[in-house]
């Protein structure tokens, strides 16, 4: 059977610009995030913000039992006061010695005994206020604070839980601080440079790709995965908004400078398990042509022909499953043509 195809059922292969540069994987993070712990064993009395919550800087997010802390704060005042005292009556009894000793009325050995009892005084005063100072630091400790303004993404505790210390409480983050945290293939390092575009695509924003440039490279790779990581910003140029959830799939191509290779759209390649094809159109005969497929541009959605077809070959831009190798082509007229055509005749019949 003859097969007839029209010229838009056709596609010329030709050179496209692609990127070819190193795949990138990896995870929407925040640059500005703080696991905020205890620094005190106490009881939790209250639970201020929940998962989702916007924060300022300074907001009461965790309030913990400071009853056992503020007796402690009561008795370093206590303390404090007295060491005060004792250390201005130390002074005043070590004036009056002297008084007496340059008038001759007083031992030097008297005078001495006094003025160690005013160091020992001074030592015991400084030494009570240090403590005063670190019951102070530790009431305040029993209150949680936001240390910047954001979002709360992770409530780990609730009312009544047991906070020893060092335990986690809450997690806050910054959702206008938003970058890529990837990998990219350690085979492919040598490509990479600071400053370099980078396209991707997050998922639950399936329509839009995101740019980005390259902020920084490790300098060691994963020795168990041989991956390095790569940290990418999003460029404010581009006019997009970036997610403000942390966490969400990322996948992207770093730009490592333009390539023009042969390159078609997914939809003129049959594949066949790891085997790939076309349908070439020359002459008038139709014939399948294996090819070697290289990376897919994600932004242009071209696939890249490394072998089997040149620059200039004819293929069906949408080939069908019953296509014969060898089959004789008829190629039909354009579409404006064969509308013009019966109009002609009728003009030189009249």
């Amino acid at each position: 059977p003859v097969l007839l195809v029209a010229p838009e059922d056709v596609r010329t292969v030709s050179r496209a610009a692609v990127a070819g540069g190193p795949v990138i994987l990896g995870s929407i993070q925040p640059q500005r995030r703080a696991d905020l712990r205890a620094e005190v064993s106490a009881v939790v009395t209250q639970v201020l913000k929940e998962n989702g919550e916007p924060v300022r800087r300074g907001d009461l997010l965790v309030r913990l039992d400071d009853a056992s802390i503020r007796d402690s704060l009561a008795s370093a005042e206590e303390a404090a006061r007295a060491s005060g005292q004792a250390h201005e009556q130390a002074e005043r009894q070590l004036q009056r010695l002297k008084t007496l000793q340059a008038q001759g009325m007083t031992s030097i050995q008297a005078l001495e005994d006094a003025e160690v009892r005013r160091n020992n005084a001074q030592s015991d005063l400084v030494a009570s206020r240090a403590r005063l100072a670190q019951a102070r630091q530790q009431l305040q400790r029993t209150e949680v604070r936001a240390p910047f303004d954001g979002v709360v993404s992770d409530r780990k505790v609730s009312v009544g839980d047991t906070a020893q210390v060092g335990k986690e409480l809450v997690k806050v983050i910054d959702p206008a601080s938003m970058r890529l945290e990837g990998v990219v293939s350690a085979d492919r390092m040598h490509e990479l440079r600071i400053g370099q575009a980078v396209r991707f695509r997050v998922n639950g924003y399936p329509q839009v790709e995101f740019a980005g440039q390259v902020h920084r490279v490790d300098a060691t790779a994963n020795a168990a995965t041989r991956q390095v990581a790569v940290l990418v910003t999003f460029s404010p140029a581009a006019g997009q908004e970036p997610p403000r959830v942390a966490g969400l799939y990322a996948e992207g191509r770093i730009d490592a400078g333009g390539q023009r290779p042969l390159a078609l759209p997914e939809a003129s390649v049959v594949r066949a398990g790891d085997a790939a094809h076309v349908w070439r159109l020359r002459g008038n005969m139709l014939s399948k042509v294996a090819v070697r497929l290289g990376e897919r541009d994600a932004r242009s959605g071209l696939v890249v022909v490394r072998e089997g077809l040149a620059e200039g070959d004819e293929v069906l831009r949408n080939p069908g499953s019953t296509l014969i190798d060898g089959q004789r082509v008829e190629r039909a007229a354009p579409a404006a043509v064969a509308a013009s055509a019966p109009r002609t005749a009728a003009a030189s019949g009249g």
